[in-house]
């Protein structure tokens, strides 16, 4: 199921389903309501996307509140998630499922809201978006990000990043399969439990905060998965993102875990993530991953209509 895709005059509405919008993120929020605004959209803000009761965030039924309003809402073409944060996944037992297959749209953003991408994709099998949050969309260094956004979004362009991205093959092969995935400890959460994601011929790309998580606590997310068998079923793995002062990189670590115990192929790119250049990737679309192609990474299918 794909959501359409947004076209100027239409109406975006944002929510906070991690962490509340505060008055230190109102100066890059602004400028990111000016951007959408001077480029043709309309903005609605969900009214809890500033509350915080808890003293770390709106409630989860006011976090709630706000999703399945803007799937309800006839006037909103786009979800666009504000923030990241944490907890996203308190609205789980919450979310209106049957309401988002009634009302497919878009829903994009990153970090935190990996658990909710993801979840929804499981649930309902709308396609979702890994891409940068709304907040951040104007405080990028460069115009990489929101580019980005309006190409996968507006224009339905199959293309992932730019030519100039660069892809470094860390295990050759080839492989097909639906894409999942995004930060790297929220899928560690997807793994087991009654909010579990089906990893079996999947295409998972990962990236991770190295601010949060050292080196050792990739090393644990990591060792999580490989003992419960995601490594058995994928079918492919695109690694993003992560930066720590240690130096120690995301591919040390997935050495240290996997090593050459498997035989699907294996991909690093920085064009996704933390960082300043942020493709947009579809949760729930069919790639392909060819590591002797030019192009590594392929979206073979329509992700909005």
């Amino acid at each position: 199921m794909i959501p359409e895709r947004i076209k100027k005059g239409d109406t975006i509405g944002i929510i906070a389903p991690a962490n509340p919008v505060t008055e230190e993120n109102l100066l890059d929020f602004n400028s990111s309501i000016l951007l959408l605004e001077a480029s043709g959209y309309k903005i609605k803000i969900g009214k809890n996307v500033f509350k915080n009761p808890t003293g770390y965030g709106a409630t989860a039924e006011q976090k709630a509140e706000d999703l399945n309003y803007m799937f309800s809402d006839k006037d909103v073409k786009m979800v666009w998630c504000a923030k990241g944060g944490n907890n996203s996944n308190s609205i789980f037992d919450l979310i209106d499922y049957e309401n988002i297959k009634r009302n497919p749209k878009i829903l994009c953003g990153f970090s935190d809201i990996t658990s909710i991408t993801n979840i929804i994709y499981q649930k309902t099998g709308l396609v979702t978006f890994s891409g940068q949050t709304f907040k951040g969309v104007a405080s990028c260094e460069t115009e990489y990000s929101y580019k980005e956004i309006i190409k996968r979004l507006q224009d339905a362009s199959l293309e992932i990043g730019t030519a100039d991205d660069e892809y470094r093959v860390l295990q050759d092969g080839e492989a097909e399969g639906i894409l999942i995935g995004g930060n790297l400890s929220l899928m560690h959460d997807l793994v087991c439990g009654k909010y579990t994601m089906d990893f079996t011929d999947k295409i998972l790309f990962l990236e991770e905060l190295g601010f949060e998580s050292p080196p050792e606590a990739v090393s644990h997310y990591l060792y999580y998965m490989k003992q419960n068998d995601v490594f058995n079923k994928i079918k492919g793995l695109w690694i993003g993102n992560y930066e720590h002062e240690s130096g120690i990189t995301l591919e040390q670590i997935l050495k240290d875990t996997i090593g050459n115990e498997y035989n699907f192929p294996i991909i690093k790119s920085n064009n996704f993530g933390h960082a300043d250049r942020k493709t947009v990737i579809p949760v729930g679309t069919k790639a392909r991953l060819d590591t002797k192609d030019g192009i590594k990474i392929k979206l073979l299918e329509e992700c909005v209509s």
